[in-house]
Parts: structure tokens; sequence; C-alpha cells
């Protein structure tokens, strides 16, 4: 199976995901990509394969099996999810023409067994079966199954989370008058209640770095400044990727810039006005956002998706220099091939 089985996959199970996962379950497939995945896979030098496409980070599911989904409501009916699919293993033939028809199936097993809504376990069951087919069996059988108990906002009905992203900070008393100063929250780390301050019309990377909490180093080595990870502040570097689970229609339209450097990224984001895979330093936004900070960072759109025809990066920061060396030569390599 492709990545675009699987994205299709998706994309007619949607209506069938319930609002509070509906985004989240379509960014966890960008964020774990299968053409990206392959590709390092093939590769007789990971290390090597990992470098000429500038990759930072952890993008390897191998370890993050119970993990790297903790950002779906649906990630608490994991362990019962799991149990169903290597339960299912033992007859299975495998993921039939029709992968859409075969998470349908085994999400209904999962959800009997979860005692949960068909609707809450469809998403989880699909991004089980996707880490599975990356990982392969072995792995995934070796991972515990075990979750966090939700806290915060997390631990409240699917329905009261997708009203509770719908509302904006409130402006005071008189904060309808207000025409400049409105502040907002953005969300990056739901689960563990993790936000920052962001002023209206403000770049969500700026409005990052201005959270001095605490050495988000320590956390990413990508991190710079505050928990968004950033090199440059020009759509050059593709390091600020993010996922927008709530607020894409309180961020500003996408420049035909951002859109362009997206793609060169490999990021497969939508064709949509408002899509939900953003460049952190060039969205800016009038009202609260939810978003998912992913684990890692690359440049493969041409060398993979061969999406497009020439790579055009303007260094601004001396702090993102040496990473756009690497792009360019990447980018050069792949030419050459």
């Amino acid at each position: 199976m492709s990545e675009r089985d699987w994205l299709d996959a998706i994309n007619t199970l949607l209506p069938a995901i319930h609002p509070v996962d509906r985004y989240a379950v379509q960014i966890w497939f960008r964020f774990h990509s299968f053409a990206l995945n392959q590709y390092l896979s093939a590769a007789e030098d990971k290390a090597e394969a990992a470098k000429n496409i500038a990759l930072q980070g952890e993008f390897d599911l191998r370890g993050r099996t119970d993990s790297s989904h903790s950002f779906l409501y649906g990630h608490r009916y994991w362990k019962s999810v799991k149990a169903a699919l290597e339960r299912e293993l033992k007859n299975w033939a495998g993921v039939s023409n029709n992968l859409a028809d075969e998470i349908n199936r085994l999400a209904g097993v999962a959800a009997n067994d979860a005692k949960a809504d068909f609707g809450l376990v469809i998403g989880i069951t699909a991004v089980g079966m996707a880490t599975l087919a990356q990982v392969g069996s072995l792995a995934f059988a070796a991972a515990s199954g075990e979750t966090r108990k939700p806290s915060g906002i997390m631990s409240k009905s699917p329905d009261a989370i997708v009203k509770s992203r719908e509302k904006d900070d409130p402006q005071g008393i008189l904060g309808f008058l207000k025409t400049v100063n409105k502040k907002f929250s953005v969300i990056y780390d739901e689960p563990h209640g993790g936000k920052f301050d962001i002023m209206n019309d403000q770049e969500i990377a700026s409005a990052s770095a201005n959270d001095r909490s605490q050495n988000w180093q320590e956390k990413d080595p990508r991190c710079w400044e505050g928990p968004v990870p950033v090199e440059c502040t020009s759509a050059s570097c593709g390091t600020c990727w993010v996922g927008i689970i709530a607020g894409a229609d309180k961020l500003s339209e996408v420049s035909r810039r951002e859109r362009r450097a997206i793609k060169v990224f490999g990021y497969d984001q939508s064709e949509d006005e408002k899509p939900f895979i953003r460049l952190a330093c060039q969205a800016r936004a009038s009202g609260n956002v939810t978003l998912v900070i992913p684990p890692w960072n690359a440049v493969f759109g041409k060398k993979i998706y061969g999406n497009v025809e020439e790579l055009e990066l303007e260094p601004v920061t001396t702090s993102a220099k040496a990473l756009r060396d690497m792009v360019k030569e990447s980018t050069a390599q792949s030419r050459n091939e």
C-alpha cells in the first residue's frame, strides 16, 4: 500500500470520524509519512539518506508505537485497539485492496472491545494499522500498549473539547472595542496543558520565542527559543511546520511562498485556503489555535515526491545557514540522480 492509498482511505472515512479527532488523524498521517518511511527503509545507509534530506529530530515510529498518537482523543482507547489488531493478526491475510473497508471492519471490533463509540475509535484504529504497517509485527507486539490517563481538557467529553477549542480567550469587559493588543492562546500540547500567548496578527513562531519558561533545547535540540522548533523566519528551512487541530480558520491565508515551501519540504499540505499543515513562521493568528508540533523536519519533497521543479530558498539568518546548505546540497543531488 502506498502513502496515497492510506490518505485516500482516510479521506473516505473522515465523515465517520468524530470532529474531536478529524484533523488530528489527518495530521498524524502527515507526521508519519509512508513515502519517507519507505525511502529510509530502502536505503543501504540510513544515516546518509537522512543527511541527504536534512532530516532532524525523531522520525522512526519504532519506540513510539504507544505514544506517537497521544494528541488524539482516541489515544485513550489505544490498549483495546492494539489488542484487537494483535488478535486479528493471527488470522489476518493483510490489508485488502479496499483499505477503507478494512479499517472500518477492524474499528468495529476495537469499538466493541473498548465499549466505545465507533466514531471515537475509527481514527485511532487507522493510526494503529498504519503504525503496524510501518514498524512491523514484532516491534508492534513488543510495545506495551499502556497510555496515560487523560487529564485537563482531554478528560472532558469529546463534544466539550470541540466547543472549548472553538472559543477565544476573553478580552475583558470592553474587549469588543479593542482594535490592538488583543491576546490569545496557542495550545501546543493539549494533553499536558502546554500553551503560550500570542498577540493578534502575530506569527506563531515569534509568539513561541517569547516563552522563556524553561530550557527548550534540553527537551528538543531543534528549539532555539520556545516550544516550536525554528531555524529561520522566512519559510526557508521548514523546521517550524505544525499541524493545526483547531483554529485553522483563525490563521492568515497561505501565501504563495509558504505553499510552495511546504511542497519543497514534502509536508503534503492540502490546497485549502486555511489548511491544517502550516509553517509557524508564516501563520499569523487572530484567535485561539490548537496545534501539534511534529518530532522531526526534513526537506524531501523533490527527492521523494518529485513535486518541485526548482528550489529557491533565501538565506536570512546565520543560525539557519548550516541547515540551508544541507537543503541545497540534497536538492542538487536529487537533480543529478
